[in-house]
């Protein structure tokens, strides 16, 4: 199974199947709808004559699901077309993350900055990737998206940011909207783009920059320009985030709550994936 030998056994089974969702789903053959959906029993089928993820039923897939914090997947009970008499089966998806180039899942445009519930889209990243971001932007790497959060560690598990994290790169995606940059918002939250041509999201869309210290959020003085309006707005979000977790620090803040000024407009899976994701997430 993937994750590392030292994770918990329901870890591994659940970075399994985030691989399989997100990247490995046409390696081993198991079929997949244009919008990402594969057949819960195909998963349990692989699972039973796999020895890469052996020990699966529809009950592990069901849990892993239900008790996902940053709520990566979906399940439905839809038909199924291969049935002769339509017969509904369970089907699984990941809302995000993919890899394959093929898959299409629901996804709402953003057309301005203020579609974003908490009006913020912050990227965390680690310092050894910073020095390269910094030069030459985002890049969705292998993925079809640049993940960008809605908050800042610390005010609830937030879908599209690593705990991780050592450095937030907040985005102008008003500018990079007007400059022809495609944004879009996920089911479970988290803010999507597939960058330039080139699939970079550039420096110079980013607004500002911290380094976490400890609980401390520091500016990057170089890539800090006064700006009392947005401070206050990702005041805001953070108060907005909060309320999203209902102080919870194991809730999700995805839940389309607005920030006061936005109400108005409203390591690893393998190792191409653990690099990948130690420079896009």
């Amino acid at each position: 199974m993937r994750g590392n030998p030292r994770d918990s056994p329901e870890i591994r089974v659940s970075k399994t199947l985030s691989w399989i969702l997100r990247h490995g789903a046409q390696s081993e053959k198991i079929e997949m709808r244009p919008d990402g959906y594969v057949r819960v029993s195909d998963i349990v089928s692989f699972a039973i004559i796999s020895s890469k993820f052996q020990g699966v039923d529809f009950e592990t897939v069901e849990n892993i699901v239900k008790n996902n914090d940053k709520q990566r997947y979906k399940m439905v009970k839809e038909p199924d077309p291969k049935s002769p008499t339509n017969e509904e089966v369970w089907w699984i998806r990941a809302n995000q993350g993919h890899s394959i180039k093929t898959v299409a899942v629901d996804m709402k445009r953003i057309t301005s900055a203020w579609d974003i519930p908490t009006g913020i889209a912050v990227h965390g990243t680690t310092l050894e990737a910073w020095s390269l971001i910094a030069q030459k932007g985002l890049s969705k790497m292998r993925r079809n998206h640049i993940h960008l959060a809605q908050g800042v560690p610390g005010s609830g598990v937030l879908s599209g940011m690593r705990r991780s994290s050592q450095i937030l790169i907040y985005i102008n995606v008003q500018k990079a909207i007007d400059a022809g940059i495609e944004f879009f918002l996920s089911e479970n939250g988290v803010v999507l783009t597939p960058g330039n041509a080139k699939g970079y999201l550039e420096p110079s869309f980013f607004k500002k920059v911290e380094r976490i210290e400890g609980k401390n959020r520091v500016p990057l003085p170089e890539w800090d320009s006064p700006d009392p309006e947005y401070d206050k707005l990702q005041e805001e979000a953070a108060v907005t985030v909060e309320g999203m977790t209902g102080g919870n620090p194991d809730a999700l803040a995805v839940q389309p709550l607005q920030s006061e000024q936005a109400q108005e407009v409203v390591k690893s899976e393998n190792s191409l994936v653990d690099q990948t994701e130690k420079l896009s997430i």
